[in-house]
């Protein structure tokens, strides 16, 4: 066999590839008490011949994952670290306890080995049904108890969940059943639980159908149904039990009737009469499975029996459900009773070479690597200084350190538009994958990061069987599938700092780009990046590109000023060329008439349902009622900045109110208001325009509010203040 011990020692547990070792070399480290800071590159400098001598602490886990002395694997360990070469012990010690294994595809059972274990009460085998279906993810003490006894759970719960806890590590042992955040895990190898297994006979039969080895596809699926014995999850009381039982019979229903599918396609019709004759007349209603029966008749020569179970379920449907069998069924009856060539036995299957001895358990064939990027602006303009600067930094990680760089700028600046840029510039760099969800954080209702992170898990190869529940353990599963990639992540449109930290990954080698409106201070560890508005150069090359170079070069005087109406905003420039666009017999110049008048300028920034105001807005929603006073009164100043005293003056405040300053910066923070200089304010020109339009319509409301300012609060500007 190649390879180093250590190398063979992986293979042979199917630990080779980096994300399973170190989700492996996680999991023992928690359970022994040693730190988890392995990499994907010491992993593969531990397979190279001559691995360098590890840790203390990784040698203690590496030995409990492998259950052997660490030199025996390759290492060269100095004489006091070797395990087996100390003075020979007085009593031979104990062999170590058996493998625990548990079953789920039918009653609920434990055994440690050979040696079946007491499962203990029903309320306790509802404990342990919980845990196991989580798969090593943690629980909190809430979603066990809603497992155990659903919405009504006795007076003395939390308790009794804790004794129900402490049994059960009393069977399973301290190492199984471990203490997590005030919940609990269950921490086994993934082999160790039979629907795992089965899990992992169907991924190869899939796999090997797909690839033409009908016989080894069917030998898999017989392997994956052999583990069934009975009612899953059976005798296990609760909510939860009911409702994963309801799942796993419908899973263990849809194995069986893609093995009778292959039983048909391979001519073993004859021996599958009985077994679907079995099924339809307990599935009366499953039309794939009357379809299977009928075609397995006509083919053994009893065309007869194959139309009238036609008949039958014609007649069944009509009395239980009043509809007419679907265009399979009726299909299929329409070639037996002309007797179609179509339905005729199949030929031998091609013969293939023969396949490896099947493993009771393997993970399914890696998907393909994630692909998940929006195609970028066909029209984007400037800022190529900053797509460099951002696409030198992105690939680098510093030290274990994952990049993670935060984009924040006003609706509309072209965040999105430069994300993508720098997203596709650097994909290269990320060879497994690149990741992109839109957070919707500027709307009503932002993205819930729970079901954010089950997308990209389904998109990383995770089945959805295998997607836990909870967002936490989701996170978790995530940067494990995660860890040994280099992959990259889009968070478009973030909310907050909580909606993004579970979306992060944890490896180094991978890294985050985000985007957002306001701040994201509370993200620890990002690169901050505020995106201003478009340089006047830069500008009008994008309003040039839009409207062409003919039209633009007629009317040069008019393309400046409209694009200075425009604030240099990249979402302003666009609409005001799109409308141009639509109405080819209108001059720049008029255009740029229109925009002059300031009290009419965000209604000429419209086309269709895009308007400018519309980005302003979202974010004014979200303002308190305090913040969206102060964005109101401020705009009515006309000066090119606005100090701290005259804001306080505008607001009706002391100029010495402390609270005043803490105001204003929260205006900076949404993205609402700039700070070019300490106790300096200013905005940019469509928001004042847009925050003395909401001045307007909102006027009676500042007047309710007022402390002494109220002669101030007209929407009319206020000179030399």
């Amino acid at each position: 066999m190649r390879g180093t011990a250590f190398s063979r020692a992986c293979a042979e547990r199917q630990w080779a590839r980096p994300a399973v070792f170190l989700m492996v070399y996680a999991t023992v480290a928690a359970r022994l008490g040693e730190p988890a800071e392995v990499t994907a590159r010491q992993f593969h400098r531990w397979r190279q011949p001559g691995p360098p001598c590890p840790q203390p602490s990784a040698q203690r886990v590496l030995e409990e994952m492998f259950g052997t002395p660490l030199h025996h694997l390759g290492f060269d360990l100095p004489e006091h670290r070797r395990r087996d070469t100390a003075a020979p012990p007085v009593a031979a010690a104990e062999p170590p306890p058996a493998a625990l294994r548990f079953a789920v595809l039918g009653p609920v059972r434990v055994r440690r080995g050979d040696e079946p274990l007491a499962a203990g009460r029903p309320q306790e085998r509802a404990l342990l049904c919980a845990l196991l279906m989580r798969r090593g993810h943690t629980a909190t003490a809430q979603e066990l108890m809603d497992a155990v006894w659903g919405g009504k759970p006795p007076r003395r719960a939390l308790a009794t969940l804790r004794t129900y806890a402490f049994q059960l590590r009393k069977t399973l042992g301290p190492r199984a059943l471990v203490s997590d955040s005030g919940g609990y895990a269950l921490h086994m190898p993934p082999e160790a639980l039979d629907l795992v297994v089965c899990e992992g006979y169907e991924a190869q039969a899939r796999i090997a159908r797909a690839a033409g080895e009908l016989p080894r596809a069917r030998t898999l699926l017989h392997k994956a149904l052999d583990l069934w014995d009975g009612e899953p999850l059976g005798g296990v009381p609760g909510p939860y039990a009911q409702a994963q039982r309801a799942r796993l019979t419908e899973w263990r229903l849809t194995l069986l009737q893609t093995r009778l599918e292959l039983d048909l396609e391979l001519g073993h019709h004859t021996a599958a009469i009985a077994e679907l004759t079995a099924l339809s007349f307990e599935y009366p209603l499953r039309e794939r499975l009357r379809a299977l029966q009928m075609l397995a008749l006509y083919r053994g020569g009893r065309q007869a029996e194959a139309l009238r179970v036609y008949t039958d379920t014609r007649r069944l449907l009509a009395e239980e459900l009043g509809v007419d069998p679907g265009p399979e069924l009726t299909e299929l009856y329409q070639n037996v009773l002309c007797a179609s060539p179509a339905l005729a036995r199949p030929t031998a299957p091609r013969r293939r070479p023969p396949a490896k001895d099947t493993v009771p358990y393997a993970s399914p064939r890696p998907a393909p690597p994630p692909a998940q990027l929006p195609a970028e602006s066909a029209d984007f303009t400037g800022r190529a200084a900053l797509v460099h600067r951002l696409a030198e930094q992105l690939p680098r990680a510093q030290g274990a350190v994952m990049p993670v760089l935060a984009v924040r700028g006003l609706g509309g600046v072209g965040k999105t538009a430069l994300a993508l840029r720098v997203a596709h510039t650097v994909r290269g760099h990320f060879p497994d994958g690149q990741l992109y969800a839109d957070l919707l954080g500027h709307g009503a209702g932002p993205a819930d990061p729970g079901a954010v992170l089950a997308a990209f898990l389904r998109a990383l190869g995770v089945p959805a069987a295998a997607v836990p529940e909870g967002t936490p353990e989701r996170a978790a599963l995530y940067r494990s599938t995660l860890a040994g990639r280099r992959v990259l992540v889009l968070l478009d449109n973030a909310h907050d700092g909580p909606q993004i930290r579970p979306l992060l990954p944890g490896a180094p080698g991978c890294a985050a780009l985000v985007t957002s409106r306001a701040r994201l201070a509370d993200l620890d560890g990002a690169r901050p990046l505020d995106l201003d508005v478009m340089t006047p150069d830069e500008a009008l090359t994008l309003f040039t590109r839009a409207i062409g170079e003919e039209r633009a070069e007629a009317e040069p005087v008019a393309c400046r000023e409209t694009v200075a109406a425009c604030g240099f905003l990249p979402l302003a420039i666009r609409i005001a060329a799109a409308r141009l666009s639509a109405r080819p017999a209108w001059t720049i110049a008029a255009l740029a008439a229109r925009l002059a008048d300031e009290r009419g300028r965000l209604d000429e920034l419209r086309i269709g349902d895009l308007t400018v105001a519309s980005c302003f807005a979202s974010a004014y929603r979200r303002l308190r009622p305090d913040q969206a006073r102060a964005f109101r009164l401020l705009a009515l100043a006309d000066g090119p900045d606005l100090s701290l005293p005259v804001a306080a003056a505008l607001l009706g405040r002391d100029r010495r109110d402390p609270d005043v300053e803490p105001l204003l910066d929260s205006l900076v923070d949404s993205g609402l208001l700039e700070s070019p200089a300490p106790g300096h304010y200013r905005y940019r020109a469509l928001i004042r325009l847009y925050a003395r339009r909401r001045a307007d319509t909102e006027a009676e409301a500042d007047v309710a509010g007022g402390d002494g300012g109220d002669q101030l609060l007209t929407a009319t500007p206020l000179k030399n203040v």
